[in-house]
């Protein structure tokens, strides 16, 4: 494993992070699993541990806390995200000063931690000035609350709009950013996102970076049950297209001469594009984490990369 900055922040993060999204306390609710994965992410190398209020209404930030409070904490960098609806309470949402401060405090008892390193707002809020936002996390970030904030799915206008603001007022902006990216879905982040973050020296920490599976391999032969694209129709809808299943059996010569299998090769492929600091996975089994934190320290080379790209992008 090797350790990235977080943008232009001094704070080191993991290649290879590993994220509570649609696993534990959804897929995974056995507190034994949980311990046995976190800890072969740790043993891998892993510091990055990634959660959200939202995942299973709290459920995954007490699983995977139960197992990261037995951790030096100074060796971990803990995040969370606020924003969507835990009750049906009307302020019990979005990114009021109100909810952002209520929230803090009850994630931090789920993960059983004094303080997260990063703070994503998990969308962006319309219905809130953008002042107020920045003042409730840089309240956050004042009150030792979290050591950085960031932003999760923002309009890379918005991004720059609250980096804007902070820096006129003396506030903590957002270091960070939190958007789905993989090989099969790029173009918002490389058309949008990118272009404002590479030079604002925001760190891209990037979510689905498997497209939710497909790129491991898994459904070349179809779609196995109980796979995440399988029972999920929508996200299906959107990913099993025979060109993309086609791309990736191309992409499955291309991982064997390395050595490394084909998930390897797609988070390989994410951690060479600028201004990615690190790639969120999943893991519902311990192998799945033992393969995926291999991906740290690979390096494609220049040839390698347009093999590549020719098949992701053949015109």
């Amino acid at each position: 494993m090797e350790y990235r900055n977080l943008g232009r922040s001094g704070l080191k993060v993991s290649e290879v992070a590993l994220g509570g999204w649609e696993t534990y306390g959804a897929g995974v609710d056995d507190q034994k699993m949980v311990r046995d994965i976190v800890t072969a992410a740790y043993e891998g190398g892993v510091n990055f541990f990634d959660q959200a209020d939202i995942y299973a209404r709290g459920r995954s930030e007490e699983l995977m806390g139960t197992v990261l409070k037995e951790l030096p904490r100074h060796t971990l960098v803990l995040s969370s995200k606020v924003f969507w609806p835990m009750s049906d309470d009307v302020n019990d949402r979005g990114l009021s000063r109100k909810h952002v401060l209520e929230s803090i405090g009850k994630t931090l008892k789920r993960l059983e931690t004094d303080y997260l390193d990063i703070y994503f707002a998990h969308r962006y809020d319309p219905d809130v000035p953008m002042e107020e936002i920045v003042m409730a996390f840089d309240q956050v970030v004042r009150n030792g609350q979290a050591m950085y904030w960031g932003t999760s799915m923002w309009p890379a206008a918005r991004i720059a709009q609250a980096v804007e603001f902070a820096r006129a007022n003396g506030l903590h902006g957002p270091v960070t950013e939190q958007p789905e990216y993989s090989m099969l879905r790029r173009e918002r982040v490389e058309k949008e996102i990118l272009p404002y973050t590479a030079g604002a020296g925001i760190g891209l920490v990037v979510w689905s970076p498997l497209a939710m599976g497909l790129l491991t391999g898994k459904y070349d032969d179809g779609k196995p049950e109980g796979a995440r694209l399988t029972e999920k129709e929508n996200w299906g809808k959107n990913f099993l297209t025979e060109e993309n299943i086609q791309k990736v059996r191309d992409l499955k010569p291309i991982a064997d001469d390395l050595g490394i299998t084909r998930a390897q090769l797609a988070l390989a492929w994410l951690l060479r594009q600028p201004g990615v600091s690190s790639v969120i996975t999943g893991a519902t089994k311990v192998s799945q984490i033992q393969d995926t934190v291999k991906a740290g320290g690979v390096r494609l080379s220049d040839d390698v990369q347009q093999k590549i790209e020719e098949i992701l992008n053949p015109a």
